[in-house]
This record gives structure tokens, sequence and C-alpha cells, in this order.
């Protein structure tokens, strides 16, 4: 089965079970199954809800600009969300939401087979790096263990190994909309974007979860940072 077939599969797997905000519409994602970057968001807004497509709102139009000043189309990468549905009001997911989702994430990574994800936001980030924090993490390249699913491990099983995901956190497009500072600073971050792919910019140790909490203290810094503006 190729990857489209695989991910139309998953995509109704998800309407077709019982999952938390089913009121709103379904927002699978989209893009190149073939892409060596995947940008992962946290839920669906009120554009996304209507159109059923990520990324489609003031956010989504300031992203398609990023992605257009390093060279790239929107259809060459793949994007979605950790939440499939929008919550109520543009709320933040709820824990319980987000677990509820994060195997069905789990396996549209592995389908898509990414070379490097770009996460759109802390909650993003945090599916990956959970102690991380945006405000101090962005633009910093991380290499962790990728999380498996059932299915994902019985092809593992039959590989040589697992390699290593790039993970790369960013500021969310919406909140770098409310601040200037914070906008400059995710224009300059999707610059590394070409140059991570690539490898030419450096990437911290390999984590695992049990070593990720002592790679976040030191990554820790006496410096006052900005508080982090809270995301839609």
């Amino acid at each position: 089965m190729g990857k489209i077939d695989e991910l139309k599969k998953l995509e109704s797997e998800i309407a077709s079970v019982s999952l938390p905000l089913r009121e709103s519409n379904l927002v699978f994602g989209e893009g190149n199954p073939d892409c060596e970057v995947m940008f992962v968001g946290e839920a669906p807004g009120f554009h996304e809800d209507r159109l059923k497509r990520p990324f489609v709102g003031r956010g989504g139009q300031l992203l398609d600009k990023l992605i257009g000043e390093i060279g790239w189309k929107r259809e060459d990468v793949y994007i979605t969300n950790i939440v499939k549905r929008r919550p109520p009001e543009n709320r933040d997911p709820l824990p319980e939401e987000i677990e509820a989702y994060k195997p069905y994430l789990t396996r549209q990574i592995e389908i898509i087979n990414p070379k490097a994800i770009v996460c759109l936001g802390r909650f993003s980030m945090n599916y990956f790096l959970p102690d991380a924090k945006i405000s101090r993490d962005h633009g910093r390249v991380f290499k962790v263990h990728p999380v498996r699913s059932r299915e994902g491990s019985q092809r593992v099983s039959a590989s040589n190994g697992v390699d290593d995901l790039i993970v790369f956190p960013v500021y969310h497009p919406a909140a770098a909309l409310r601040s200037t500072e914070m906008m400059n600073t995710l224009r300059e971050d999707f610059k590394k974007i070409p140059k991570v792919v690539s490898g030419e910019f450096g990437t911290t140790e390999s984590l695992s979860p049990a070593r990720l909490d002592k790679e976040m203290v030191r990554l820790r810094s006496p410096r006052k940072r900005p508080p982090q503006t809270g995301l839609f």
C-alpha cells in the first residue's frame, strides 16, 4: 500500500472512531507525502474547521509566506496538527484531547517518514520534547528517538534499526502575528530550516526520554527571556 492510500485509510479510521471534539470537522492534514519536512501545529482554528484544511487562516497565510521566503512551496511539505478537530472558541487543546489524538499523529509521521519535523508552537514541541520551553528552545535542532505505534514497531522489527528524528521547534505563526519581536524571531528561525534538512546546521546530541530532563537542565540559561504568548 502506498503512502497516499495509507493516509486515506488512517483518515477514515479517525473519522469512524469516537474521539473528542466530534462536533467539529475533521482536519486531517495535507501536502506532499514524500516530503522531507513535515510541519505540525496544535489544532485547527475557525477557518480550518470551515474548510477542512490545516493552516488556512491568518496564521496559515503567514506560514505559506515564510515557506515561500525559503524557496519552497506549500505543496512541497506536509502540514498537520496533533489534534485533528477544532476546540471550541479556538481554546488551547486539553491534555486529554491531545492524548486521544496522539496515536494518530504518530502513525501519520510513520507513514510520511519525513527527514525533519518543524514544530509550530509549544504544544507540538512538547509532543516530542515534553520538558522543552518554546521561548528557550525555539530555533534549536534536536534529534529524538521517535515514538512508534504498534504498526510502526512491526515495520521497524523487520528493518536494521530506527533513525533518530530531527525536530526543530519554532513559534506558532498565530502567536507571531501578535508580536513584532516574535515575528522577527520566527522569520530568522525559518531561514535555518533548509540547513537543518541538509545537515549543515548543528544539532544537539540525540535525546531519549530518560536523558531529556538532564539535557533540558543543561540548556537552561540564566538570562531573562520574554514571556510566552498564549497560542490559539
